[in-house]
Parts: C-alpha cells; structure tokens; sequence
C-alpha cells in the first residue's frame, strides 16, 4: 500500500500563522510590494551594463557611457536602501508576530489543568515557549519573504534573458531542470532532518532542565557518572540528526555551485566564440550581461534552498507550538456566581475522583464542615488527603459527586474568585527568583506594603526579615535557595495569611520546619483560623487537637472522624493507632 504524499509545505498551517499578521496589514503589504521593487531593479544592472559595452564603450561614445554609470549608480543606491528597509521590517513583522503568538501560547499555558502538567515535560514546554518561538520568526525575518524576493528576481531574470539573446539564454536554461530537481530532493530530505532535530533539541532541554533541578538528589545519591553517560547518548542522537542536515547541505550546495560555474563557462564559449567569430548572434554587451545573469539565476535557486531551510524549521516549530495551543485541557469555567466573601461552609457528597483511569483515589467520601470550624485530615502516605484540597480548588475534575462551598456547588463559581477565597500553604514550598515582598504579594495591585509589614509583626517575622540584607527587598534567587526550609515556609504562611482568605488550608504546613519556626506558625494559625474555616493535613500532634473535627482517611475513604479526645476512646481505632504509632513519641518527648 502506497504511502499518501507528503507536502513539503503545509499551506493551512501556513494560513493560520498568516492570521496573526493582519494586525500588521500595512507592513505586509508594504513588503510585498519591496520585493516586487526588489525583483524588478535586480537585473538592471546587468541590462545597463550591456548597453553600456554596445553603445558607449563599443563606439567610443564617453557621453553616453557617463550616463550609463550614472543610472547604475542611482540603482544601486536605490536598491541598497530598500534592501535596508527589507530586511528590518521583515525581521519586525516576525518578531511582533512571534510576541502575540508567545502571549497566547503563554495564556494557554496558565490555564491548564493540573493533570496536564502531570503528564508534560517542563523542558519540552520551555522549548515550545522560547526555541519553537524564535523559529516562527524567521519564517518571515529570514524565510518566507526572502524565497519569494529570489523566486520574482529569477522570473524577471529570467525574462531579460530572453529579451536580449535567446540563444544564450537556451544554454542556461538547459542546466535548470536537473538544478530543480535536485533542489526538491534536497527540501524533501530537510524537511524530515529537521524535524529529527527539533525532537531531539526537545528530548536534550527536557534532559537538562530536570538534571538542573534535580541535582541535589543527583549528587546525594551519586548519579553524576551515570547521568554523564545518558547525557552523552542524548547528545550524539542530538548531534547526528544535526549532521544529518549538514550531510545534505554538503551534496546540494557544491552541486549548485558546479551547475552555476559549468553554465558560465558554456556561455563564455559560445558566446565567446561568436563574438570571435563576429556571426551577429551575439554582442560583447551581450557576453558580459550573461555572465553577470547566471549567477543572479544560479544564487537565488540555491539560496531558495537554504531559505527554505529555515521555512522548514520555522513551520515544524509552528506545528508543534499550534499542537499545545490546540490542547484543550482547561478546567470548564462556565460559573456565574462570584464569590465576594465566603462563609466557609464547605460539603462533600459522595465525591469519587482518579488521577488515572480504573485507578480511584477518592471512593464516594462526604463530609460537611460547618462554617469557622478547623478540621484536621489524617492519615498514611496516599490516603487521598492533598486531593481533597486539590478538587476543593478545582484543579482536577470529580468523576462524580458534588463539592459545595456555602451550598453553592463550586462548579458554578467562577473559577478565579473560588480561589481567590482559598489560601493554600504547601509542604514543598515554591518562591520566584524575585524580592521577598514579591514573593508575598505575588505582585497583586491591592496588597500594600503596610499589610504585608502589619500581617508579618502579627506572625512574628517582621524582625527575622528585617535582618536580612535590604529586608523585603532581598531576592532570595530560584526557589528560594537563600532561604532555609523552616524560612521559606514562614513566608509561604505570610503570603497566604495576607490575602484575608476566608478559607485557610494547610497542607502538611509545618512538617519539614525546626521548632522555632513551627511555633511561629502555630502563632500564626490560631490568629488566622479564629472564626474562619480551616483545613489542616498535619502530622505534628499540636494542631490536630485543637481540631473541631478530624478527619480519617485511608485508601480514599473516610474511615472515622470526630475529635481528639473522641477518636482516642475508640478501642483498636485507626486514629489511636496511628496516634500511638506516630504522635506518642513526639507527646512524651
């Protein structure tokens, strides 16, 4: 069965890349019409030339000759300056097309469901965003208006020649056909290395990225000669697939480049011989206007070539950016409710949910907490605790089941002020490469300086801040590394207790701090969860007694709840168990 035929250019995503042009209509246009300028003045000078040789150097006729070099000195000006130009706004339009491509790419990004990014390379993501991009410019900086400028200066060449010796211009054209040939082999053959190349620059940034950020756990675990070794593997299929490119550029170019130097010689012979011969077919204006043409016929098939190079990688890199940006995976925002102020009464009713398909997490649990109420969620690793305040802020889809917060299921809330009214603490803490009051407002317009400062004397942090070198202005660079474990998740409590949620989550907040921090945030808590709804996942015994309810829950379903002191009356209960396992020790000592 024979293979359908594939394109070597893909003229509909083509047409999408050409709607983000319409916002620069008059620049389109305005180079359109530069290469058709372009195109026409191209063979003007050898044209002059000729008549120059034939008219004034051939008759002796200096006047003439003057005027001559003068009309090609205006063309050449002329044609330098427009070049000029070309060449900038072609560059320009592909940049500012790129920017509004990145921005929606970029927005696309931000609103995807949790789970999209569960499945995703972050290095492949950043190689969308940033490489792919720059790749799409240059379809039109270098590409796409520099083949069709070579394409109508052949066609006007093309015409010129034949206009002034057909006979000449026979011997040219007979060395095209195999030159066009072999140029669409070459394109065919391009096309597929390239996109052996953008896969393994993909694979090669994915690689790195993750080795990068995971180079603690490397290190500790003694990977470096192993991860050096799967490094250089990804490096020479990276390296192949570019040599693949440079194999091919090796057979076309000097082939071109032959193809050009024999039909010059062809023409210095023939012609040669008739202007010796002094038959009439040929003029010595004619003789030199030929050998100036055939490079102008010759270059622009080849550079045709290489420009269609960059097309090539330009429109595989489009395809791939287009992929994401057609990736529908974003949380159905259809609410209508917005939510100002929320009481803090939260349900669930028979909620199932699964990360992956016939593999349930959450089996059918409900609960309800009551307005102002701190509920703390117990349980082993993988008991499906995160993933209630996962689906509580709508970064996954319930299988079944309703979540209502205030009796309003959450689903018709709007997305943004649902989580606008939920401050989420995490145990693994994220801060930007950014100052310390960034990181706490996130740079939102309505939290002032003198919130954060009141809110941080209120936690009791305000002095250790203050102790570092420009004080809320210290960047504490990548994820926070100037800041110790204990320091990071401080902050992380102050930018969530800023924002006056009006439900408070803790998610195993306080499990990787020293003491001195933990009682910091145990401060923190009891101002901040005083008449607001609280949800705790905690392993440290101090807040989960002060709990008005617990929480039980193994293999996603609730197992017990009630309070402290009620779950430790239960004989042989999960909870005294667990208790006794685990919270005992940190009891006594």
């Amino acid at each position: 069965m024979s293979k359908p035929k594939e394109n070597l250019f893909d003229f509909q995503l083509f047409k999408r890349l050409f709607d983000y042009i319409k916002p620069y209509k008059a620049v389109f246009y305005s180079l359109i019409v530069g290469v058709i300028l372009l195109a026409a003045f191209s063979a003007a000078t050898p044209y002059l030339t000729k008549y120059a040789i034939d008219e004034s150097i051939t008759k002796k006729e200096e006047r003439d000759f003057l005027f001559y070099v003068m009309v090609m000195l205006g063309v050449l000006i002329f044609s330098t300056v427009l070049q000029l130009f070309f060449i900038y706004y072609a560059t320009w339009l592909g940049q500012n097309l790129v920017v509004d491509v990145r921005i929606k790419l970029f927005n696309h990004l931000l609103r995807f469901k949790m789970k999209y990014y569960d499945n995703s390379s972050v290095g492949v993501l950043i190689t969308r965003a940033v490489t792919d991009m720059e790749r799409i410019a240059d379809i039109f900086g270098q590409g796409l208006f520099m083949i069709v400028r070579d394409l109508l200066t052949m066609a006007v060449v093309f015409g010129v020649m034949i206009y002034i010796n057909f006979q000449l211009s026979l011997i040219v054209f007979a060395m095209l056909p195999l030159l066009l040939y072999a140029t669409r082999v070459f394109q065919k053959y391009m096309k597929k290395a390239f996109e052996e190349v953008r896969n393994e620059v993909s694979n090669l940034n994915s690689f790195v990225q993750e080795r990068l950020t995971g180079m603690k756990i490397l290190q500790l675990f003694t990977r470096e000669d192993i991860e050096y070794k799967n490094f250089k593997a990804i490096n020479e299929r990276h390296k192949k697939g570019w040599l693949k490119t440079v194999w091919y550029n090796s057979i076309f170019f000097p082939l071109a480049d032959l193809s050009a130097s024999i039909t010059i010689g062809l023409v210095a012979w023939y012609g040669g011989l008739n202007v010796v011969l002094e038959t009439g077919g040929v003029s010595q204006g004619d003789l030199v206007a030929f050998i100036m043409f055939v490079p102008m016929l010759f270059r622009p098939l080849r550079q045709i070539a290489d420009k269609f190079n960059t097309l090539q990688m330009g429109m595989v890199a489009a395809n791939r950016v287009f992929k994401v940006i057609d990736t529908t995976s974003q949380i159905d925002d259809h609410g209508t409710t917005i939510a100002d102020n929320f009481k803090g009464a939260i349900s669930f009713e028979k909620v199932y949910f699964n990360y992956v398909e016939e593999e349930t997490v959450l089996k059918g649990i409900s609960f309800d907490v009551k307005a102002g109420e701190t509920i703390a969620i117990v349980g082993a690793t993988g008991a499906g605790k995160s993933t209630i305040i996962n689906l509580l802020n709508r970064f996954y889809e319930i299988q079944s089941g309703v979540i209502s917060v205030d009796g309003i299921n959450i689903k018709e809330v709007t997305l943004g002020s649902l989580r606008t009214q939920i401050a989420v603490v995490l145990q693994d803490v994220f801060l930007f490469a950014d100052t310390i009051m960034n990181n706490i407002t996130l740079n939102h317009p309505e939290i002032t300086e003198e919130q954060v400062f009141q809110a941080a004397k209120d936690i009791g942090i305000h002095d250790f801040i203050m102790t570092l070198p420009n004080g809320y202005n210290y960047n504490v660079k990548e994820r926070g590394v100037m800041l110790s474990s204990g320091q990071r998740q401080l902050i992380s409590f102050l930018r969530a207790y800023v924002t006056n949620p009006s439900i408070l989550v803790l998610d195993e907040a306080t499990s990787s701090v020293d003491s001195y921090s933990e009682q910091l945030i145990q401060n923190a808590t009891d101002k901040i969860t005083k008449g607001r709804t609280s949800i705790v996942i905690a392993h440290r015994l101090a807040t989960i007694q002060k709990a008005d309810k617990i929480l039980v829950m193994d293999a996603g379903e609730i197992v017990e709840q009630g309070t402290h002191e009620q779950l430790l009356k239960k004989e042989n209960g999960y909870y005294k168990n667990l208790y006794e396992v685990q919270f005992l020790k940190e009891d006594v000592a």
